[in-house]
């Protein structure tokens, strides 16, 4: 029989996720099945989820289709309609051993329900215990999970459930495995990074955890931070910014917007004004600090002016690295109640929005012309900088290692190693 296919689509949780999946099918010893991990975070994710299970449905004839992640979570009867579909199971079965028993076990798949989907919002750990981070070069470590805040326009909440982390001592554990086995960089991830701790004994900040982790491996070469909400940042993550070089000068930022109205609607929890004093405060603690950002265009009652605040915001937070999203409607979230603006003008926004993002770009690569920089090799002739910019070699380097090289230009986005 054949082993298991997998098809992740969406964020980087997910993909640290679908390893424990292998681990846990492979474990259970089911064969000839494909798993779709989906992801819920607009509508053309959803429908690209099921575009994708016929298609694998297709090239997998008479293979078990088992359909889980956030979609399946917070849909479950769309895909459990589908013939092509035989289970669906939600984002916390998905990380239960006892699910994949089940499912490996071929006399009870025609009995047990169709459809595995609790309540999300009754789980109370992460399952970040499964796996040491994944990646080839750089390890992705997660440390937390779900999320507290009902922003308007997002449906992740209840495909993630409620805030929860990891303890630190697991998380150190973990890192420190990883640079036993020879990882240079580790990247932490979650749903609201910035919430980490929030639900541990003593109330820990995030800034907490990262000083602790350079401090409890000192053999870590780089640390890496992955999207946070900048107005929830601590003290303790300031002074790490400030203080500590293998903390790599690189943050992704959830601004969504840049017009005060907007935000207030999105019930974000900052304003314009915090979202620029934070990227100034950031980078004078460390001047290296490159910034990317999500940013949604053609939110609902978004006029023109309010548009043009969030394009002024990329130059007045100086963003280098541009997410993009054109607003989608979700079903059950306030957002999709408000005054829609046109389709047209979302996606002509969206355009714009890009097009802004290319400029800064490269803007960015051009001022790294000349300069010296350490350079995590991800490929044969690919790698990143401590910012996180991508760099192609003209030969070959060994990959995982961290190598110098000075920037002789930039081409399609990249940085040009000097040969």
């Amino acid at each position: 029989m054949n082993a298991p296919v997998f098809h992740t689509l969406g964020c980087r949780l997910n993909a640290y996720e679908t390893e424990a999946m292998k681990d846990l099918s492979a474990a259970a010893g089911l064969t000839n099945a494909v798993i779709v991990n989906t992801c819920a975070v607009t509508a053309e994710a959803v429908r690209k989820a099921k575009q994708e299970i016929r298609r694998l449905s297709r090239e997998n004839p008479g293979a078990t289709i088992i359909v889980t992640g956030c979609a399946a979570q917070t849909e479950p009867e769309t895909f459990a309609e589908m013939p092509e579909v035989t289970r669906v199971i939600g984002n916390h079965e998905k990380m239960q051993a006892a699910t994949w028993a089940a499912l490996g076990a071929p006399d009870l798949i025609g009995v047990t329900e169709k459809v595995q989907v609790d309540d999300i919002m009754s789980v109370r750990e992460t399952a970040g215990h499964l796996i040491d981070g994944f990646g080839r070069h750089r390890a992705y470590v997660q440390v937390q999970n779900g999320c507290d805040h009902r922003c308007t326009f997002c449906i992740i909440p209840f495909g993630r459930g409620n805030s929860r982390s990891v303890p630190a001592g697991v998380v150190v554990e973990q890192i420190k495995r990883l640079v036993d086995k020879g990882f240079n960089e580790v990247v932490l991830t979650g749903v609201d990074l910035t919430s980490w701790g929030a639900d541990l004994p003593g109330l820990p900040r995030l800034g907490d955890l990262v000083m602790r982790i350079l401090r409890l491996v000192p053999d870590l070469p780089r640390l890496r931070i992955s999207s946070i909400d900048s107005i929830e940042v601590d003290d303790a993550l300031m002074q790490a910014i400030a203080t500590e070089p293998r903390l790599m000068p690189h943050l992704h930022l959830s601004l969504q917007a840049g017009d005060d109205m907007i935000l207030k609607r999105m019930k974000r929890r900052h304003l314009r004004d915090d979202a620029i004093r934070f990227c100034e405060d950031a980078r004078r603690l460390r001047p290296d600090m490159v910034f990317g950002a999500d940013l949604i265009a053609g939110f609902p009652t978004e006029t023109e002016a309010m548009f043009e605040n969030s394009l002024k915001l990329v130059r007045d937070c100086n963003l280098t690295f541009l997410h993009v999203f054109p607003y989608s409607a979700r079903n059950g979230t306030p957002a999709a109640r408000m005054p829609q603006v046109r389709g047209p003008d979302i996606k002509a926004r969206a355009a714009r929005l890009r097009g802004l993002g290319d400029q800064v770009l490269a803007q960015h690569l051009a001022a790294q012309v000349g300069q010296d920089h350490a350079i995590l090799v991800e490929g044969a002739r690919l790698g990143r900088t401590e910012q996180y910019t991508e760099v192609t070699f003209a030969t070959d380097q060994p990959e995982g290692q961290i190598t110098r090289a000075k920037i002789a230009g930039f081409a399609n986005g990249r940085l040009l190693a000097a040969a």
